[in-house]
């Protein structure tokens, strides 16, 4: 019969201090903290109201491609936001539409400890930023699948979007009541 051994190793010497063994502690997070937590997709619509013509027709492919951008964010519970990063192209041979593509492409961020002036950017611009990609595979997709040549979208600079529309809100903003 094999004779068993206990593989554990020996346990050290108690130290001859009679000061407490405290275990460590984790060090509590102190600074602001983004989580991405779900990327999703949220509505599609894909349209294509001059097929089978457009394929057909002897049309020589010059399209002049439209794109709109629009971004929403929702706060939800424990610092919870949804972003849902619109994107809508609209593609036109002439006058014609060949295609429409509207993609809402969202996310679930944990976003806490930012101060009120961040909050802003980081929903109205690092949010789709990160959407973006997602959003414009989707189309890319739909594209191919309705059987028209590849549509690349170029980068977004988010952040100057943002700052446009900071900007805007500014000069719509009621001038502040003055007290005579």
């Amino acid at each position: 019969m094999a004779e068993e051994k206990d593989n554990k190793t020996p346990a050290a010497p108690a130290a001859a201090t009679n000061a407490a063994v405290k275990p460590e502690a984790k060090p509590e997070a102190t600074g602001p903290i983004f989580k991405i937590q779900r990327v999703y997709l949220k509505d599609v619509s894909y349209e294509s109201p001059q097929t089978p013509s457009v394929f057909v027709g002897g049309t020589q492919w010059q399209p002049n491609v439209s794109l709109h951008l629009n971004t929403e964010s929702t706060k939800l519970d424990n610092d919870m936001y949804e972003c849902v990063l619109t994107v809508t192209a609209t593609v036109k041979l002439g006058e014609e539409v060949a295609y429409l593509i509207e993609v809402k492409q969202a996310g679930l961020f944990l976003v806490k400890g930012f101060e009120q002036e961040r909050l802003g950017p980081m929903l109205g611009s690092f949010c789709p930023n990160l959407l973006f990609p997602f959003a414009r595979e989707e189309i890319a997709s739909l594209v191919q699948k309705g059987g028209f040549p590849q549509l690349l979208l170029d980068p977004v600079n988010f952040d100057a979007l943002y700052a446009q529309h900071v900007e805007a809100a500014k000069q719509n903003a009621p001038a502040p009541e003055t007290q005579q």
